[in-house]
């Protein structure tokens, strides 16, 4: 019975990996609570997006394969966003293109990108792209990779009060990142 268990495990790896989290996830929500506020993440009206088109076309077949497999999909701000920290309005203006979180392949069936870390990903891919937030007002708040994880960590928490997968997203931008990050300076 146990050789069946362990077989069933190996083979469906990737269930399992999501169900010990969800299992652990549980437990640390008892024992820690919900619904704290931490930067009092608000807004008016969801942000209006659309998908952008994957040109695979003319690329070859192998190229083609290889985007399929590893690319992700864009999205498009239609309208500019405005959202609230604490009581400062801030807006991504309307053209801005981001991938939402970035989730590793084998988790995207289960955890999409623009599912329930979209809100605190299009914050934080903003912040990362720009290293600022720019008010309603035109005020520049210049941000660290820090802070921008942070602020991803803290909204995705108050919107969707899954602690234990913030904290894992969270800490996989605080070692990975920088790749991103530094990629975005470069193109400053």
């Amino acid at each position: 019975m146990i050789d069946l268990l362990l077989e069933l495990a190996i083979t469906f790896w990737q269930a399992v990996v999501v169900g010990i989290l969800i299992i652990f996830g549980f437990i640390v929500t008892l024992f820690d609570g919900q619904g704290e506020e931490r930067v009092n993440f608000t807004y008016p009206e969801m942000p209006l997006m659309k998908p952008v088109k994957i040109e695979t076309a003319d690329k070859g077949f192998w190229k083609a394969i290889w985007m399929w497999l590893t690319g992700t999909r864009q999205w498009e701000v239609c309208e500019h966003f405005y959202f609230y920290l604490e009581d400062t309005e801030y807006v991504i203006e309307k053209g801005f293109e981001f991938d939402g979180a970035s989730v590793p392949k084998f988790l995207a069936m289960w955890l999409s990108p623009v599912g329930v870390l979209l809100m605190g990903g299009l914050v934080h891919d903003y912040g990362y792209k720009y290293a600022e937030l720019v008010t309603t007002d035109n005020k520049v708040y210049k941000k660290t990779q820090k802070e921008m994880d942070l602020l991803f960590r803290d909204i995705c928490i108050e919107q969707n009060g899954f602690k234990i997968l913030n904290y894992l997203a969270y800490w996989s931008l605080r070692l990975f990142g920088f790749v991103a990050w530094n990629r975005h300076r470069k193109n400053d």
